[in-house]
């Protein structure tokens, strides 16, 4: 049996997707900046995109911008916002437990540009101390960065109490959230909770990889990262991934059909799995499991074993899975997040990843249960620490 669990990695793509994007690389494949009737058969696809997006996130077409992917858009997000508003300041804020694209572009702003960067701790849930929050926010902070939902543990971040008080204390400064975990679990809706900027990738909601979304609200100033011939309001340059921004669109359109449905099926699989490996011993599930975290991840420390070693062990048996942030690299290493979490010793080099979807089945997760009952105290027999 072959079991996918690693979801927040990469999805499958929905078949109506696939079908989407070869349709378009093989019809309707025109650059959409050429005035002939093929550019312009090509543009009308980008403007229905467009206008699909605008519907789910109830914002203006004219505030989004299509990109490579997740790690572009938090680039252009945060480094586009940083240069263009550093007349007000030079200080900007994020927490300890984001994804790299955000975490290493902030470090780039602050070792190579001469920004100040102040990273927020999390509490033991994975979750931003908003007190901590208060404290940070100075007179020259010109932007807040929270993801939406941790990639690793599945912490939801409360958003809305964060930006309340990053706009209380100075509506003009920016609050940007990378949503690449959040989008397709949560219906989102940025300019009615105050997200200045908010990030989508396609390819974790099944959808094609190499394209992604970013919003940007009607009165952000930002400036481009990369130059080029002007599209999208110079904003970001380059031909439009036609064939990716369809396809993005359509799996947007599949996710957010019946929505409440797939959740409650996430959340069911993902309180059985639980309830389910927690009966193996020296086991620990890291950060909350209620409504506060994501349907779909689940984050498990196995004392004993290191986690490459029982991710190599479970694909023996057709069980994929990730031990932390499969989109950093396929190199092991300590997760800052569970670090940032304070997670015990014992388990920040001996923790998985299971992530669900909407095609992952019961049968699936006793399987997988069933494979952790038998290769863990096998592994922890014969494994030296």
């Amino acid at each position: 049996m072959e079991v996918y669990l690693d979801n927040s990695a990469t999805t499958k793509c929905y078949p109506e997707v696939a079908e989407t994007v070869t349709k378009i690389m093989c019809e309707d494949y025109g650059n959409p900046s050429s005035m002939h009737k093929k550019g312009l058969d090509a543009e009308h696809v980008v403007r229905d995109a467009k206008e699909t997006f605008s519907k789910l996130l109830k914002v203006g077409e004219k505030t989004l911008f299509f990109t490579s992917g997740g790690t572009e858009s938090d680039n252009l997000a945060l480094i586009g916002c940083a240069r263009a508003n550093k007349r007000r300041g030079n200080h900007l804020i994020t927490t300890q437990i984001e994804h790299d694209a955000v975490i290493n572009t902030m470090r780039y702003l602050e070792e190579e540009e001469g920004f100040r960067v102040t990273y927020l701790p999390v509490d033991e849930n994975g979750r931003v101390k908003l007190d901590a929050l208060k404290e940070a926010l100075r007179q020259d902070t010109i932007l807040v960065s929270i993801m939406y939902v941790n990639n690793e543990v599945g912490s939801v971040q409360p958003i809305q109490e964060a930006v309340q008080i990053v706009k209380n204390f100075n509506r003009n400064i920016l609050f940007h959230s990378d949503a690449v975990q959040g989008f397709g679990k949560y219906r989102i809706y940025p300019k009615r909770m105050g997200i200045d900027l908010l990030s989508v990738s396609s390819h974790k909601i099944h959808g094609p990889k190499g394209v992604g979304l970013l919003y940007v609200g009607e009165n952000v100033k930002i400036t481009p990262i990369a130059y080029g011939g002007g599209q999208q309001k110079n904003v970001r340059s380059g031909t439009e991934n036609v064939p990716g921004i369809a396809g993005m669109a359509a799996a947007a359109s599949l996710i957010y059909q019946d929505l409440e449905e797939h959740t409650e099926k996430l959340r069911s699989l993902k309180a059985r799995f639980i309830e389910g490996v927690q009966t193996i011993e020296a086991t620990k599930v890291h950060g909350i499991t209620d409504e506060r975290s994501a349907p779909h991840i689940i984050s498990v420390g196995f004392s004993g074993i290191r986690s490459e070693v029982l991710l190599h062990s479970l694909e023996e048996k057709g069980v994929y899975v990730s031990s932390g942030s499969a989109c950093a690299s396929n190199h092991p290493a300590i997760s800052g997040v569970l670090k940032g979490m304070g997670v015990r010793q014992e388990f920040l080099d001996s923790t998985l990843r299971f992530s669900l979807s909407e095609f992952t089945t019961q049968e699936e997760i006793d399987y997988t249960l069933e494979t952790l009952y038998n290769c863990v105290p096998m592994l922890r027999k014969y494994t030296r620490r």
